[in-house]
């Protein structure tokens, strides 16, 4: 793992490109922002940037393509975003229809592409100050869970926040919210603290996303907006075709995880 962390995007995504790494990109390329990508037809980017502009808390913009282009020119334009990702999701008619290691087969000439803000940019930061991050001890994928949080609509999308949960010891959790709240281009703060009832989630142990992780004695779950929110958009929305990426597979840009971070 340690190689791992260790890598310069660029070495990462052509890992990933070559189909030699497919799994979730928690602690690869330490030190580097990660992204969410959501990609629509042209007809419904502007709704979809609009619904971003409504709810930057999960959905926070880092670049927007051009129509037809799948060069992310402001956080990476040396990469493609049609090869670049672990791991796709392509959407129709809000259903699931295909996971892929590649979309350059369902791209098409008017797509827009979004990147939105990744809480992996912000670990980095809590495990400097001593604040663990279970997923990436268990090495597995982060937990994300669907709330009764509602977002804000617009034009053709609507749905519920989804979040992502890292258990953090009773005595840390006012450090994490600080640490955390110096990321606010990559969800920033929690949106939620301890019992999970109180967002709609019933069952902690059963992610909807991701793997679940093991909560400590003493230990509080904590929660974040997720850049998954587009997919449960995707679903209650309904649009003919998104493409995203697989939770927690993650787009690896060419910017530090500082030219986030407020003082």
């Amino acid at each position: 793992m340690s190689s791992i962390a260790a890598m310069t995007p660029q070495e990462a995504r052509q890992w990933i490109r070559e189909g030699r790494w497919q799994k979730p990109t928690a602690g690869m390329a330490n030190g580097y922002t990660q992204a969410n990508l959501a990609i629509l037809p042209r007809s419904l980017a502007f709704d979809f940037l609009l619904f971003c502009q409504r709810n930057p808390k999960p959905c926070p913009v880092l670049d927007v393509t051009d129509a037809g282009s799948a060069i992310p020119s402001l956080v990476a334009p040396d990469a493609n975003l049609l090869t670049d990702i672990p791991k796709y999701r392509v959407y129709r008619n809000g259903e699931l229809t295909e996971e892929t290691t590649s979309i350059e087969h369902v791209w098409q000439d008017d797509m827009v592409a979004f990147l939105l803000g990744c809480s992996f940019t912000f670990e980095r930061a809590m495990l400097e100050n001593g604040i663990p991050v279970r997923h990436i001890e268990q090495d597995c994928n982060v937990p994300m869970y669907i709330t009764n949080i509602a977002c804000k609509s617009a034009g053709a999308f609507s749905g519920p926040m989804v979040v992502s949960m890292r258990p953090v010891p009773h005595e840390q959790v006012v450090r994490a919210v600080q640490v955390t709240s110096r990321f606010p281009a990559v969800h920033g703060a929690p949106v939620h603290i301890g019992d999970p009832s109180v967002i709609g989630i019933q069952a902690i142990d059963r992610p909807d996303f991701g793997d679940p992780v093991t909560i400590r004695d003493g230990e509080v779950p904590v929660f974040w907006a997720c850049g998954v929110t587009p997919q449960a958009v995707a679903m209650q929305s309904k649009p003919e075709i998104m493409i995203t990426h697989a939770p927690g597979h993650m787009f690896i840009t060419n910017l530090r995880d500082e030219e986030f971070g407020v003082l």
